[in-house]
């Protein structure tokens, strides 16, 4: 049976187990302390976080909590940190297993890195603005 798509992140969360509920809630925390205005909503059904454009998502699933997008610039910034949740065939997420536990100060990188990201001038909107102006 499909779930009902949550309406907010605390649907989303109460949703699960109770003990994925608290690692689930840990992230959630992580997110909000280091990146305090980002914008909380549902996309894709999952949560997600904006910050002047797309912060991260996370999912949970049977075996493991995903974070999303984590791109191979950000998996070689977070270097052997990064490397026990790195699925080999997954290249855009990060895998927290169950019976792990949460990499808390990763997750805080990771939240931390995007939101940096973020800020930067986005260079294909330079080149956008750069090519108009021929």
């Amino acid at each position: 049976m499909a779930r009902a798509k949550p309406v907010d992140v605390d649907a989303y969360i109460a949703a699960f187990p109770t003990k994925v509920q608290a690692r689930l809630q840990r992230i959630r925390r992580i997110i909000r302390r280091v990146a305090p205005g980002a914008t909380e909503k549902i996309s894709y059904g999952i949560p997600a976080y904006a910050l002047d454009r797309m912060l991260v998502y996370f999912a949970a699933f049977t075996g493991h909590i995903g974070m999303y997008p984590i791109s191979l610039q950000l998996k070689k910034t977070l270097g052997s940190a990064a490397a026990p949740y790195a699925p080999g065939k997954a290249t855009s997420t990060m895998r927290f297993p169950h019976d792990r536990p949460l990499p808390v100060a990763l997750i805080a990188r990771i939240v931390e890195l995007r939101a940096e990201a973020g800020r930067a001038p986005d260079k294909r909107a330079a080149r956008g603005k750069a090519s108009a102006k021929r």
